[in-house]
C-alpha cells in the first residue's frame, strides 16, 4: 500500500491506495497554516503505518516565491563571454523578487554554440577568483549557467567542480543544464528560482520526514513534480523548483486515474483556485515555451494550465461577483453554513442543494442561482480556451469544490464527477510514476538521433528509480532547426515508468 497527500491552500487531502490500485481510505483537512502539522494530521487520520512509501504534493517552495520571502540570496555565475554581456542574471525580474535574490552577479568566459563547439574556453582562474569574492560577500547558494549547457555540459560541470572545492562544504550549487531546457534567459532564471529555495528544500524535506515518523511510519518519502512524476528526497531537496505545479498536476493525474479517460479536460476546483487543464495519453499537456511564476521567466516542465481565482473558499461580493478573494483555511470558521459571517462559494453551492456541508438552514434566504450561473459560464470559458480542436472533448470536474458547477456546461455535455473526485489530487500523488526527459538540440540522421534520445530518456528513468521494462516513451518533440547547419534539430523526449519499490526496499 502507499500514501498521496496533497497539501493545498485551503485542504490537505491524503489517501491509501492499495496494492491493486484501489482506494482504500481518504481524509480531507484544513491545510494549517505550519502546513506540515496539517500533514501529520491526515498521516494520523488514515489509521495505518504498514505502506511501502509515501508521495506528497507541496506548496511550499512556489508559496515562498509568490511571498518573495524564505529566499536566499543567491550568487549567479553566467559562462558565455565575450557573449551575452547586454543583458546580466535577472535583468527582467520584479523588484521586489530580485531585492530579495540577488546576492551578486558574475559574468565569466565560456558557453558552447548550439553543436558544442566553445564559445570561449572556461579560465579557471576566473572562477576561482569569483569564488573569493561569493565567499567574502557570506553567500552560500549559487546559480551556475552556461550558453547551450543542455548541449554540453562540459563548462557547468567543471566549474561547479572549482567552486564547490574553493567555497567548502555546506554551499549548495544548482546547474542550469539540470533543471531548463533550451534559451539561455529562462534557463537561467529557473536555477537562479532554485538556488534562492534550497535552504528551504533541505528544512521542509526534513519536516516531512519529521511527519512520518511521528505517524509512526517507517517508509521511503517522494516528492511530486511538474510532469506528474516523482522525485525522491535527495532530488527535492537539489531540485524544489520541479514541485512548483505539482498541485494542478497531481490533480489531473488523478483525474485520469479515476474517470478511466486519457484525452479530455479536467476542471480542478479547489478552495481558492480553479486550475483547468487538458489530459493527453493520460499526462498534462505541457507549456509549450516559457512560463511565468511570480513575475520571472522560466522555461522548466510545467503544465498548460489556467487558472481562475474561485473555489469553495471564493467571497461573494455584493454585486453577486465570486472570487478572487478567499477564506483560504479559515473556511470551517467563516462560511455561513459553519456559523461564520461570509458569504462563500460553499454557501451559494449549500443553498442550490449541490452539497451537504453544515448547517443548510443558515443560508435558505439566499438564491444562489444567478451567482452560480455565472461561475460556469466562467469555468466552461475556460475549457473552451484550452481547446485545440472542435472535437467534442470531455470534462472531468474534481476537487472538493466542483460540487460548484452542474452536470453540463455551456458547450459542454459531457461533464463527469467520478467517485474520490474531492480528494483527486491526493490520487494523482498516490499513483505517480517515474520519468526521464531529454531536451537538447542534436545533428545528424533523423533516425539516429531519435533512437539516441528515446535510449537516453529510457536511461534516465530507470536511474531515477524506475522498474526496468516498465518504462515506456510517452512523448516525442522534434523541431527542425532550419536556420543551423549540420541537419541540427532539437528534440524532446519523455519517458516513464513505474516505480521500483523493491529496488527502494532493498
Amino acid at each position: 500500500m502507499r500514501i498521496g497527500i496533497d497539501v493545498g491552500g485551503t485542504n490537505t487531502d491524503a489517501v491509501l491506495i492499495g496494492d491493486a490500485d484501489e482506494v482504500l481510505a481518504t481524509v480531507k483537512s484544513p491545510t494549517t497554516a505550519d502546513v506540515t502539522t496539517g500533514v501529520a494530521g491526515a498521516l494520523e487520520a488514515l489509521g495505518t503505518t504498514e505502506v511501502s512509501a509515501v508521495m506528497i504534493g507541496t506548496t511550499h517552495f512556489v508559496n515562498a516565491l509568490v511571498e518573495a520571502s524564505r529566499l536566499e540570496p543567491v550568487a549567479a555565475v553566467r559562462l558565455g563571454l565575450p557573449a551575452t554581456a547586454a543583458l546580466p542574471p535577472m535583468v527582467d525580474w520584479p523588484d521586489r523578487l530580485r531585492t530579495a535574490v540577488e546576492g551578486a552577479s558574475y559574468l565569466c568566459r565560456g558557453g558552447h554554440e548550439f553543436d558544442g563547439r566553445p564559445i570561449s574556453d572556461l579560465d579557471e582562474e576566473e572562477i576561482r577568483r569569483v569564488a573569493g569574492d561569493i565567499a567574502a560577500r557570506g553567500l552560500r547558494s549559487v546559480a551556475i549557467s552556461s550558453v547551450f549547457s543542455p548541449v554540453s555540459a562540459e563548462f557547468e560541470l567543471r566549474a561547479a567542480e572549482i567552486l564547490a572545492a574553493e567555497l567548502g562544504p555546506g554551499v549548495h550549487l544548482s546547474l542550469s543544464h539540470e533543471i531548463g531546457r533550451v534559451g539561455l534567459l529562462a534557463r537561467e532564471n529557473a536555477t537562479i528560482v532554485n538556488a534562492a529555495l534550497r535552504s528551504l528544500a533541505v528544512g521542509i524535506v526534513d519536516a516531512f520526514g519529521g511527519a512520518l515518523l511521528a505517524a509512526g511510519i517507517d517508509a521511503p518519502l517522494f516528492l511530486s513534480q511538474n510532469d506528474g512524476t516523482l522525485m525522491d528526497v535527495e532530488q527535492a531537496r537539489r531540485y524544489p523548483v520541479a514541485t512548483f505545479a505539482s498541485g494542478p498536476t497531481n490533480s489531473m493525474r488523478g483525474a485520469a486515474f479515476l474517470s478511466g479517460l486519457t484525452d479530455c479536460a479536467v476542471v480542478d476546483i479547489g478552495g481558492t483556485t480553479t486550475d483547468v487543464g487538458v489530459l493527453v495519453g493520460g499526462f498534462p499537456r505541457e507549456a509549450a515555451g516559457e512560463a511565468e511564476l511570480a513575475g520571472v521567466r522560466t522555461n522548466f516542465r510545467i503544465p498548460d494550465v489556467l487558472s481562475l481565482g474561485i473555489g469553495g473558499g471564493s467571497i461573494v461580493s455584493e454585486d453577486g461577483t465570486t472570487g478572487p478573494r478567499s477564506v483560504g483555511y479559515r473556511l470551517p470558521s467563516e462560511a455561513l453554513v459553519f456559523g461564520g459571517s461570509t458569504l462563500t462559494a460553499t454557501d451559494l453551492a449549500v443553498a442550490a442543494g449541490y452539497a451537504k456541508i453544515g448547517d443548510p438552514s443558515l443560508v435558505s434566504h439566499i438564491d444562489p442561482r444567478d451567482a452560480l450561473r455565472r461561475i460556469a459560464e466562467r469555468v466552461a470559458v475556460t475549457v473552451d480556451r484550452m481547446r485545440t480542436s472542435s472535437a467534442p472533448l470531455p470534462v472531468v470536474a474534481v476537487g472538493g469544490g466542483s460540487v460548484l458547477i452542474p452536470d453540463r456546461l455551456p458547450g459542454f455535455d459531457d461533464v463527469r464527477r467520478p467517485d474520490h473526485f474531492a480528494v483527486a489530487n491526493a490520487v494523482g500523488a498516490a499513483i505517480a510514476q517515474v520519468g526521464g526527459e531529454v531536451d537538447r538540440v542534436f545533428s545528424g540522421a533523423r533516425e539516429t538521433v531519435l533512437d539516441e534520445a528515446r535510449a537516453e530518456a529510457v536511461s534516465r528513468a530507470e536511474r531515477a528509480g524506475a522498474r526496468p521494462g516498465s518504462v515506456r516513451i510517452v512523448d516525442v518533440e522534434e523541431i527542425p532547426l532550419a536556420y543551423l547547419p549540420g541537419n541540427a534539430t532539437r528534440v524532446r523526449v519523455k519517458a516513464v515508468g513505474d516505480l521500483d519499490l523493491e529496488k527502494i526496499d532493498a
